[in-house]
């Protein structure tokens, strides 16, 4: 059994791994939980006693397998509550993560399976973040940022870097939603800021957003 504090840990080394192709640094581990690396070094070396990760100084922090299927596991409940939330008991898609990492640490297989069955298996959270299966595997899709698209170029939004609540509310405010068609009408030399239509709606947008949206290309 692992406590509620050490399933937080190995989670997001499995979010930093993602992105990484080397060892996670124990300060960008610090950064990620909003901790000091000296809690994080403490913590590391009780999970390498645990076998749930590999620590060399210098090289950084990995997951070994079991590792892995523990992080990935709390991810997939984080993902599906999500989805239940929203759903189900119609909250918002800015409201639901805070309440989904207090309902991530539940330890029943029995009711995740349940609720996966009775969500009727999906494979995406509200945000378009992909739900690992229960043997840990992810389902990802081809997507790119918006901003690295070029003029007259389009896609559909399937997902967001940024998800706090303010910037899922701003996108709220704008008619900015998942499944949306965007396409680039101008982009600016100056700022690279956007200039896009999204459906029969003309928006200008800022770099730091299309920096935060994930596109699927037309």
């Amino acid at each position: 059994m692992f406590t509620l504090s050490e399933e937080n840990y190995l989670k997001a080394i499995y979010h930093l791994e993602l992105d990484a192709n080397k060892g996670i640094s124990t300060n960008a581990i610090a950064e990620k939980l909003a901790t000091k690396a000296s809690s994080v070094t403490d913590m590391v070396k009780k999970l390498s006693e645990k076998e749930v990760v590999i620590y060399k100084k210098y090289k950084g922090v990995t997951l070994t397998e079991l590792g892995k299927t523990i992080a990935a596991n709390v991810v997939r409940k984080h993902r599906l509550w999500e989805v239940f939330l929203v759903e189900k008991l119609n909250f918002s898609w800015d409201e639901v993560h805070d309440v989904a990492e207090q309902l991530e640490h539940i330890k029943s297989a029995k009711l995740i399976d349940q609720l996966d069955s009775f969500l009727g298996f999906p494979t995406h959270d509200p945000h378009g973040d992909p739900i690992p299966d229960k043997d840990g595997n992810l389902k990802t899709i081809e997507k790119s940022l918006l901003a690295t698209l070029s003029k007259n170029e389009s896609g559909i939004c399937v997902g967001v870097d940024d998800s706090s609540s303010e910037f899922l509310q701003f996108l709220d405010k704008k008619g900015i939603t998942l499944g949306k068609k965007i396409t680039i009408i101008d982009k600016e030399d100056f700022d690279n800021s956007l200039s896009i239509l999204i459906e029969d709606k003309k928006l200008n947008i800022s770099n730091k957003i299309a920096n935060n949206l994930y596109i699927k290309k037309a």
